[in-house]
């Protein structure tokens, strides 16, 4: 029940006391949200791009950047040209692409840690796949040519297949952690409301699906549990599992300094929230939708889930997409932050205050009035030097040729 603030029967308050009394009687609401906008500029790096959806950026001193393109091509911009030839090309391994929307597609790239002595990489794509299923998720291992670093080898390892109910919610998001394990965001299998099963698939701890997973993919082929899982050592449940209750986690990152994980996960019908992840942790979908009753839409059991660090309902943006605490060296100010966008074109920050609550401010590219950048933000990126990228495009569909990259500058 929110707390009920009474005042005293006067007519005149000083502006500053009831501005205060406001903040308390609605502290998770507007005055969380009273920061300053920022202002930034915009810098062209590659157009043309077709429907790009992820940019990644390996530890190994070469600054290049590689850009996944939804149909199948990982591409690599060097000295702000993008190559003609394709650092890889799985196109013919992926489920039918030729409809105007699909989420389907090759969606996650990320390089191993010892990438420059290794030449190891992996990928997340949808494949076809019978038996009553949409699709399936594919994980697999690539390395780089022993010839020509700006091309792969395309000998392909599968390290795992998950069968997808739907073509919908297929995350895809790859990340090495501090820890040396590979990080793979799943979706809840589509549809709508996870209905697929008795609770959902995301509550569901004998499914893969709605998870963040945690795998070892240097001690065994084709990968190991690491011991410290939180059901490492638990029967009858997916021990991939690293968190869980996602509906569809749309990219997340570790901070470099802190190590913490940030989750952007998509919502249903009305919120869109910012998780910050930890092992174990359920984070509510099904059951609640940001910090709100799902099913049941109202008197649910909240008891043991963690809410979002931040949320925003359907008023504000459509489809939260993940980005990037800000480690680079353009603008020292806004180190720490953590800079995120909505698919709708909007971009947004949260700032941490002293009583470690994440607020929300607007990120305003300069010449428009507001926080929306009229492009269709799609992913963001960071590169080795800790600056960040938006990927977008204008048009719709996995085979639009209008994707550009943008890097964030000041």
């Amino acid at each position: 029940m929110k707390k009920i603030i009474y005042l005293p029967q006067r007519t005149h308050y000083p502006k500053i006391f009831l501005f205060t009394v406001f903040c308390m009687i609605f502290i998770s609401g507007y005055c969380q949200n009273e920061l300053p906008a920022i202002k930034i500029k915009l810098q062209t790096v590659a157009k043309n791009l077709t429907s790009p959806v992820g940019l990644m950026a390996p530890e190994d001193g070469s600054a290049r950047i590689f850009v996944i393109e939804q149909s199948g091509k990982i591409k690599i911009i060097k000295n702000g040209v993008v190559l003609p030839v394709p650092f890889l090309t799985v196109t013919d391994k992926l489920d039918g692409l030729n409809i105007a929307y699909s989420e389907k597609g090759l969606l996650g790239l990320a390089f191993h840690p010892e990438y420059k002595t290794n030449g190891r990489f992996f990928i997340y794509y949808s494949a076809p796949f019978g038996s009553g299923y949409d699709h399936k998720g594919i994980l697999a291992e690539y390395k780089v040519s022993a010839i020509n670093p700006d091309v792969a080898d395309d000998k392909e390892t599968i390290i795992m297949e998950i069968p997808q109910p739907e073509s919908n919610h297929n995350g895809g998001c790859l990340v090495f952690g501090p820890d040396g394990y590979l990080y793979i965001g799943l979706g809840d299998g589509g549809g709508a409301g996870d209905k697929h099963g008795a609770n959902g698939n995301a509550q569901d701890l004998n499914s893969l699906l709605g998870k963040i997973l945690r795998i070892d993919v240097d001690a065994e082929r084709p990968y190991k549990i690491p011991p410290g899982n939180p059901f490492a050592n638990t029967n009858d449940v997916k021990k991939e599992i690293y968190a869980y209750g996602l509906r569809n986690p749309w990219r997340f990152s570790f901070d470099r300094a802190t190590g913490k994980l940030f989750c952007a996960d998509v919502g249903q019908n009305k919120w869109e929230e910012i998780d910050i992840i930890e092992k174990g942790k359920n984070y509510g979908w099904r059951i609640m939708e940001g910090d709100h009753c799902f099913n049941p839409e109202s008197g649910c059991n909240s008891d043991g889930l963690i809410g979002p660090v931040s949320e925003y309902d359907h008023g504000t943006g459509i489809s939260v997409c993940g980005g990037y605490v800000y480690r680079g060296k353009l603008f020292p100010a806004l180190t720490g932050n953590y800079i995120f966008g909505d698919w709708s074109g909007k971009l947004f920050y949260l700032k941490q205050d002293v009583g470690k609550n994440w607020n929300r401010g607007d990120i305003i590219v300069e010449g428009r009035k507001s926080n929306d950048t009229g492009l269709k933000i799609n992913s963001m990126g960071m590169d080795e030097a800790g600056e960040i990228y938006l990927v977008t495009q204008q048009l719709f569909g996995p085979r639009s040729k209008t994707g550009a990259i943008y890097k964030i500058v000041f």
